[in-house]
């Protein structure tokens, strides 16, 4: 497994843009994914999370641009250092989960025996490995479908929708799985359009919209336009007073039973605003410094 690191880069995409006709699915797209990294790409349908993930596994040409894997420009040798699963494979209904990974190995040749033995470990179905495949829940079947993209230990993961169509034990299996294999060094790169999933998992995140990059950076730093503050007090007319006269920040939000206050990023000072309400006769009774979700700055991007 590779040390976790972000001084490399695994994957560098330079102005991509895919066009078919007259649509656009990638207009100009770059971006730089660091190792060891679990990278969220995000968009609505439509926005060509699919179609980027396509062109950088060579299964799509780009119009314009170009790609490297590794700081190498992409050959067939770097693509056996990534582990990919675009769609669930065809596995066999009526085989075991073990021998559906044999299957899968002999055609791609990648990995040995042993290493279907440590894939099925890797994603916790060694107990049922001699289950037939018709017997496994839909995330168990995920599971040896990321199990597959393990085979040959690659040093990254591509998974596209990863989650799609679980139920929420499905949901949470797969998250406790991506997170277990980043702390061993993967590079995962998830296109996803569960915003909430992605913020728990992920450290770094793109956002799309028809086919238009519209940021991208490390989650910290994506949310971190605004400082968001949720205060309240026994009044909270008097209390908004308060921060009005305070001043310093971008807006006030009421909510049942709190204020949510907007304050230029990094300007929020918690002291010091139950110091200055104190010094009004206000007792704060909740004072909070909240960070605006992913869900929130997704809508915020991506709303015409």
């Amino acid at each position: 497994m590779s040390e976790f690191s972000y001084m490399e880069t695994v994957l560098s995409i330079n102005n991509i843009s895919k066009h078919y006709q007259s649509v656009t699915a990638l207009n100009n797209v770059s971006l730089s994914i660091p190792k060891g990294s679990v990278f969220g790409i995000l968009g609505p349908n439509g926005s060509g999370k699919t179609t980027l993930m396509s062109i950088i596994l060579d299964i799509l040409k780009s119009n314009t641009g170009n790609y490297s894997w590794f700081g190498k420009p992409n050959d067939s040798s770097q693509r056996k250092r990534i582990g990919a699963l675009l769609e669930t494979p065809n596995f066999y209904h009526y085989l075991s989960g073990e021998n559906n990974l044999k299957i899968t190995q002999a055609i791609s040749g990648r990995g040995n025996a042993k290493d279907i033995e440590e894939v099925l470990s890797a994603v916790n179905l060694s107990e049922r490995k001699k289950s037939k495949f018709s017997t496994y829940s839909l995330g168990m079947k995920q599971r040896l479908a990321i199990g597959a993209a393990l085979l040959g230990n690659p040093e990254v993961l591509l998974l596209d929708e990863p989650t799609n169509g679980l139920d929420p034990v499905g949901i949470a299996e797969i998250r406790t799985l991506i997170q277990t294999l980043a702390k061993q060094g993967f590079t995962i790169i998830i296109s996803s359009h569960l915003l909430d999933e992605i913020e728990k998992i992920c450290t770094h995140v793109a956002i799309l919209k028809k086919g238009v990059l519209l940021t991208s950076g490390t989650v910290n730093e994506v949310l971190r336009n605004e400082d968001i503050v949720e205060i309240s007090a026994a009044n909270l007319s008097e209390l908004k007073n308060c921060i009005v006269e305070m001043g310093n920040y971008l807006s006030i939000k009421e909510e049942p039973n709190l204020l949510q206050v907007h304050f230029p990023s990094g300007s929020a000072d918690l002291e010091a605003i139950n110091q200055f309400c104190f010094s009004k006769g206000i007792t704060l009774n909740l004072l909070l410094n909240k960070r605006k979700s992913l869900e929130t700055k997704f809508f915020e991007l991506t709303n015409d």
